[in-house]
């Protein structure tokens, strides 16, 4: 259970970065719109705007991330780890984008009461970060 909460408690603890999630200038707008909105607590509205960015760049894994991140915070768990999954099938050799990914994972499976597989993703990101 140690080990679960430490990984958790790397998990929280890194500044989010926010590196370009897109070259397209639409998408990087609905993404920045998102953002505000998460940060005036209107995350359905946020919702949205990753979903329509999702429509128009249905395969890029950052976008899968930013809306597995935001369904993890509203508690909508089993959707947060379906999300972070196909991110990670869009991910590539992105080791880091992974490693998030299964962060996420482990968090949704944590907060579900799942701690050996929350345990087993937070494996799977620490082999990705290696």
């Amino acid at each position: 259970m140690l080990a679960l909460l430490s990984g958790c408690a790397e998990f929280m603890a890194r500044a989010p970065e926010s590196p370009p999630v897109s070259d397209n200038n639409a998408i990087t707008a609905l993404v920045d719109a998102a953002r505000i909105d998460i940060n005036s607590g209107k995350l359905d509205t946020a919702g949205a705007s990753f979903e329509r960015a999702l429509r128009i760049e249905p395969r890029n894994p950052a976008l899968w991330q930013e809306l597995a991140k935001l369904r993890l915070q509203q508690g909508q768990y089993q959707q947060a780890e379906g999300l972070a999954a196909k991110s990670n099938g869009w991910a590539g050799s992105n080791k880091t984008l992974r490693a998030d990914n299964w962060r996420i994972i482990g968090q949704a499976r944590l907060k579900r009461g799942d701690y050996q597989g929350a345990q087993a993703a937070f494996d799977k990101a620490a082999e990705q970060a290696n």
